[in-house]
């Protein structure tokens, strides 16, 4: 079955950089395909997480962390329809969180930060080891889903766009 690899913490800010691209020709044993430039890669051929794992970080030149999930729970998650009503625009944008673990505890959503009206973070739902957010700007100090995230949940994260996971999604599709 095949997998999903979403790597936390890297190529951001000049930091903990790498090319995606090169990684993922690395890695062509495994038919890995690179989607993006912020460590985000669909696994084809079957393989344990644990072996997935243990290759990935063999072959990175840099230290990071992944959230690995099977490509159907993405799937799955496509086809539900996760953001009803949700209108994403310039001002307003949807993301999905990747949990490094399901919560044992689960929050009530909504949750929205700061609370009130001036949310800038909204978190709508967690579906298995999603969690589905909105983002909206407000002219204040700029807060982003995966810190909001992280912290309500003490969980670690890795947050992706919705065109991402839209992208993500059409790849699988094709095969």
């Amino acid at each position: 079955m095949a997998a999903v690899v979403f790597m936390r913490g890297v190529n951001v800010g000049g930091r903990r950089t790498f090319r995606p691209a090169a990684f993922a020709k690395e890695l062509s044993a495994f038919d890995v395909v690179n989607i993006g430039a912020a460590g985000t890669f669909i696994v084809r051929k079957t393989v344990r997480q644990a072996a997935l794992r243990a290759e990935f970080l063999r072959r990175l030149p840099v230290k990071a962390e992944f959230m690995i999930c099977p490509a159907r729970d993405l799937m799955e998650l496509m086809s539900a329809d996760p953001f009803p009503g949700a209108d994403a625009g310039k001002d307003m944008r949807r993301f999905v969180s990747v949990l490094a673990k399901r919560p044992s505890k689960p929050p009530r959503f909504p949750l929205s930060y700061p609370a009130g009206d001036t949310w800038q973070v909204k978190l709508v739902a967690l579906r298995g080891q999603f969690v589905l957010s909105l983002w909206r700007r407000t002219g204040n100090a700029l807060v982003y889903p995966n810190e909001v995230v992280e912290k309500q949940l003490a969980i670690a994260a890795t947050t992706r766009g919705w065109d991402t996971i839209s992208r993500i999604h059409e790849t699988l599709q094709l095969g």
